[in-house]
């Protein structure tokens, strides 16, 4: 782990923080094989990977309505009963962004302009499996979509060697309203939903975290399902100063790195003492951390650096553009309204990471390696589209007949001129 003050950092070292992309087109010919493999072959392609990655035979994709039911019976009742907790404050806080139906404003008289929104028809939700099982990545995918009002939702994620889905994953999908849960991961899975098979149905738009074969070949299929945004391994950028707790973010940079060993945790901090407490608390939870040898590995990848006043801290956050910010300072507001780029911000000491990946409401969804500098976070509006209107009267197209007439003829467009001289002629 780098341990600096900002005045000791390298170029080197500061680049290697900031520029995070390097390894997606590492991998982007094996994903463009196994891309080109499922167009070609459908299920039987799906069948193929799933048993070569996921070392399980697959006959039947789709999961049946027995499976389940038999998830329902294999969740406990007190975790059903969290998980619809979170489900209902996630469906809260993204009806909350739903824009109005349709609106108008009037700049002239005759001319009325408005806006309307409405829902894509059908969207996929990639669920990685792997290390971990996700369902709160299930509600977080699915529940905006349908709150949207997409009509059709389909759930990827891989199976286990058994052939299975984790049940709560299953329930999870079940509970957020997927309308299809295929048991496919991985490019295999992203490549059914763009192209479509004899199984799975082909979607408009596909949502979802993933590794780096995931993401990239997200980015690959766009020619014939839009995305989200990239999004990879997971990263918090922690601002501190004397008034925050070393145990508290230790334990949040640990929460990250137990994700992936290729999560990146940063505390930028105006504070020496802070920065020193942190390191060893970090040493002490992560000896005795559950999932510690991918934790060991994260660590590797991650930083404290120490700085001489909060404008540098903030500067480096902006440079970052973390996917996730914890803001744990005296004066929290003033740091606030000075970011830039932030997938998702938790402000305050009792405001942890984990609360916005399960339960607060707010998505978890969220670009990384960078990517907040140009995407937002999974919203309500990654699952609408949106038309102009316009209402002209006569009178209206009087208004402005002479500008668009005379623009129309300066670009040597005497058609679009003309539209306008016979009505108004008229």
């Amino acid at each position: 782990m780098l341990y600096k003050h900002l005045s000791d950092v390298t170029e080197e070292e500061m680049d290697k923080l900031l520029n995070r992309t390097g390894e997606l087109m590492d991998v982007s010919e094996t994903v463009s094989s196994i891309l080109r493999d499922v167009q070609e072959k459908g299920d039987d392609g799906l069948r193929e990977y799933t048993k070569k990655f996921d070392r399980a035979d697959i006959q039947d994709i789709e999961v049946t309505s027995e499976e389940i039911e038999e998830a329902m019976e294999l969740v406990d009742a007190e975790l059903l009963r969290h998980l619809k907790i979170a489900a209902e404050n996630i469906r809260n806080f993204h009806a909350a962004q739903l824009p109005q139906k349709t609106w108008f404003i009037e700049p002239s008289p005759g001319i009325k302009l408005g806006q309307m929104a409405n829902p894509l028809a059908s969207v996929g939700a990639y669920v990685p499996g792997g290390r971990a099982s996700y369902p709160s990545t299930a509600l977080m995918t699915i529940i905006p979509a349908k709150v949207a009002g997409v009509k059709s939702v389909v759930m990827c994620t891989p199976p286990g060697p058994d052939g299975k889905i984790n049940p709560l994953t299953l329930v999870a999908g079940k509970v957020a309203g997927a309308d299809h849960i295929y048991k496919v991961g991985g490019v295999q899975a992203i490549a059914a939903m763009a192209y479509g098979t004899e199984t799975v149905l082909s979607v408009d738009k596909i949502v979802g975290p993933g590794n780096v074969f995931v993401t990239v070949a997200k980015m690959m299929v766009r020619d014939k399902a839009e995305i989200d945004f990239p999004a990879g391994p997971s990263e918090v950028l922690i601002i501190a100063d004397d008034s925050a707790d070393a145990g508290m973010i230790a334990s949040d940079i640990l929460a990250q790195a137990e994700h992936d060993p290729k999560s990146v945790s940063v505390l930028v901090t105006t504070s020496s003492e802070l920065a020193e407490q942190t390191n060893d608390e970090i040493k002490k939870q992560a000896a005795a951390a559950v999932r510690k040898e991918i934790v060991d590995s994260s660590l590797e990848n991650a930083a404290i650096i120490v700085t001489d006043t909060m404008d540098e801290c903030i500067d480096i956050s902006n440079g970052f553009a973390p996917e996730h910010l914890e803001i744990m300072v005296n004066d929290e507001d003033s740091v606030l309204e000075r970011i830039e780029n932030a997938g998702s911000i938790f402000v305050g000491n009792y405001a942890p990471v984990a609360a916005g990946d399960y339960a607060s409401g707010t998505n978890h969804v969220l670009p990384t390696a960078g990517y907040p500098k140009i995407y937002s976070g999974l919203n309500i509006h990654h699952f609408l589209k949106y038309s102009t209107i316009q209402k002209i009267t006569k009178e209206g197209l009087s208004s402005i007949g002479d500008t668009i007439i005379s623009l129309a003829e300066k670009e040597g467009l005497q058609a679009h001129a003309d539209s306008v001289k016979l009505r108004l002629n008229d």
